[in-house]
């Protein structure tokens, strides 16, 4: 399921860009829900919220190392820890779609606007959203050693 997830996420992240760059034009607004939804065709040159921008090579780089990371231990992970494995496919298939923008444009092409928040893509959701899996499965962790049971207490004799 991992492998399916990141590809999913990789292509869905990529159609959806080359959608905006095809069918709007750079800087182009379109409401779709006002005054809440837009969408806002955007170029990031930076990390979230446009941090370190141009530092292209250093997110290169972190993306390369990520992915690496992720593909060598993936074998490692308890099967049982389906979320893990979830996150990690949205994870990584995020970030392979913003390497790849990276890669053949210098920047990240941004496009949900929602007004209170800067312009991100689905590349960035599936990013956050396989960070809240992760968190909640590493939370929740220890209820699968102990088939969701509560640990007795010690005795104190």
């Amino acid at each position: 399921m991992f492998f399916l997830i990141l590809t999913v996420t990789l292509i869905l992240d990529q159609v959806s860009k080359t959608l905006v760059k095809i069918l709007m034009h750079y800087g182009e607004s379109i409401p779709v829900v006002p005054p809440v939804f837009y969408l806002t065709y955007t170029l990031n040159p930076g990390a979230a919220f446009g941090l370190l921008a141009y530092r292209t090579p250093l997110f290169i780089a972190v993306t390369v190392l990520l992915t690496a990371g992720v593909l060598l231990g993936y074998k490692r992970l308890p099967r049982e820890r389906r979320l893990l494995h979830y996150g990690l496919g949205l994870i990584l298939g995020g970030a392979l779609g913003n390497l790849a923008d990276r890669l053949r444009y210098g920047f990240v092409v941004d496009f949900l606007d929602f007004r209170v928040w800067p312009v991100f893509n689905l590349a960035d959701t599936a990013i956050v959203a396989g960070a809240c899996l992760l968190i909640w499965e590493l939370l929740k962790g220890d209820d699968l050693k102990n088939d969701g049971k509560k640990p007795e207490k010690e005795s104190g004799i």
